[in-house]
C-alpha cells in the first residue's frame, strides 16, 4: 500500500510496500539504505529487511518500489511487471553511456529529421525487439559488471536480449529534443532505446532525462519523497 493512502501505523517487520519518487543523482541503493536507516531508528533495531523492485539509474527519477520485512518476498513479482517511462532524447550527439553520465563523444547531422520521420521511425520500435544492453550497465559478465569493463576501455561483449515495447508516444519534438512516453517489458534499457532510435534516424542520440511513471498497477502520483517519509516517522 502506498504511503500517502495509509492512515494506520506501519508494520515494517510483517511487511510494507512503499512507493518513492527516487531523487535525481541517488542510486536505488542510496534510497533503500536511507529508508532502512530511518526504519531501524524508528523501531530501535539494528537491522531489518529492505529491498527495491527494479533499479533506476542515478540520473533517472521516478517510481521506485521499496519493500520491507516479509514483503521483500514479493520483489520478484513487481520486477516482472510492465513499466512506463517518460524519456527525453537529445538528437545529434552520442555519449559512451548513452546518457549524461559520460561526455559527448560524437556529433551527427539532424537537419533531415522531421516530426513525420520521427513518428514513422518510432512505429518500427513497437512490438518484440532484440536489444543489446548498454556497455555502461550492471549486467554481469563472468562475475564482473559490464560498466567495469567499459570504464577500462574494454568491450564487455554483451549479447542482445528480447524485450517488448508495447507503446511509444511522441509527446514533444523541439530543438533536437524528443520527449517520449514508453511502455515496455522488464529488462528494457531506455538508454539503449535512445541509442537505437538515434541510429534509425540516421543520426545519433542520447538520453538527457528519464522518469519512471508506472510499474504494473503502481503509479507515480501515489509516490512520496524521502523527506515526507522521514517526517511521517517522526
Amino acid at each position: 500500500m502506498d504511503i500517502e493512502s495509509k492512515n494506520t501505523a506501519y508494520d515494517f517487520k510483517t511487511g510494507e510496500v512503499l512507493l518513492f519518487d527516487k531523487p535525481y543523482q541517488w542510486t536505488s541503493f542510496d534510497l533503500v539504505n536511507k529508508v532502512r536507516k530511518l526504519i531501524c531508528n524508528n523501531l530501535g533495531v539494528k537491522k531489518i529487511k529492505v529491498g527495491h523492485a527494479g533499479t533506476l539509474d542515478p540520473l533517472a527519477t521516478g517510481l521506485l518500489i521499496v519493500c520491507t520485512g516479509k514483503a521483500t518476498k514479493t520483489i520478484d513479482s513487481y520486477q516482472a511487471e510492465e513499466k512506463e517511462y517518460v524519456a527525453t532524447l537529445h538528437l545529434g550527439a552520442t555519449t559512451p553511456s548513452f546518457d549524461l553520465e559520460t561526455e559527448i563523444d560524437a556529433q551527427y547531422p539532424t537537419e533531415h529529421i522531421t516530426r513525420e520521420l520521427v513518428e514513422k521511425t518510432l512505429k518500427n520500435f513497437i512490438g518484440e525487439l532484440e536489444q543489446i544492453p548498454p556497455s555502461y550497465s550492471a549486467v554481469k559478465i563472468k562475475g564482473k559488471r559490464a560498466y567495469e569493463f567499459a570504464r577500462e576501455g574494454k568491450d564487455p561483449g554483451l549479447k542482445a536480449k528480447k524485450l517488448i515495447i508495447r507503446e511509444i508516444e511522441l509527446l514533444r519534438f523541439h530543438d533536437n529534443q524528443l520527449e517520449l512516453r514508453i511502455v515496455c517489458s522488464k529488462g528494457t534499457y531506455i538508454r539503449g532505446l535512445a541509442r537505437d532510435i538515434g541510429e534509425a534516424l540516421q543520426s545519433g542520440a542520447h538520453l538527457s532525462a528519464l522518469k519512471r511513471t508506472r510499474i504494473g498497477q503502481f503509479i507515480i502520483d501515489n509516490c512520496t519523497d524521502i523527506e515526507t517519509f522521514e517526517n511521517k516517522l517522526k
